[in-house]
């Protein structure tokens, strides 16, 4: 099983991100560089590695001890359409958009009610250091 800090792979999603930045820009842009990452990269980064913590593909440390592969768990008898939903939601899909997805794919709309309630996508947050400014 992998193990990971959502923290420690953050610090070299962001350096990467400065670095090319601060590149184009031909300046080190230091943190002014960290904090755009974090605007526009910060929840959809978040929303991916607590995805695969609820999966069972990596156990990341900062999230819940309890949630570590819940979703196949729970979800046994609709493996592809937990699937579809879990890449719809990594790809910046919300509730509404999976909803609709459904509804237009035909989808019966109990398991994947089911499967967006247990997930709770909305109330899942972790700070970033630089949340507060």
């Amino acid at each position: 099983m992998k193990v990971g800090s959502i923290h420690e792979e953050c610090l070299k999603e962001e350096a990467s991100f400065k670095w090319i930045e601060s590149e184009k820009a031909g300046m080190d842009l230091g943190d002014t560089a960290t904090r755009r990452w974090v605007q526009i990269h910060w929840w959809g980064y978040l929303r991916a590695r607590w995805l695969e913590h609820l999966q069972g593909k990596c156990f990341w440390i900062e999230l819940d001890r309890g949630d570590f592969g819940l979703l196949p768990r729970l979800f046994k008898e609709h493996g592809q359409l937990l699937n579809d939903i879990i890449d719809r939601l990594k790809n910046g899909q919300e509730n509404l958009d999976i909803i609709l997805w459904a509804q237009d794919s035909r989808i019966i709309l109990d398991p994947v009610r089911d499967i967006l309630e247990k997930l709770d996508i909305n109330s899942r947050r972790l700070a970033h250091r630089f949340d507060a400014n």
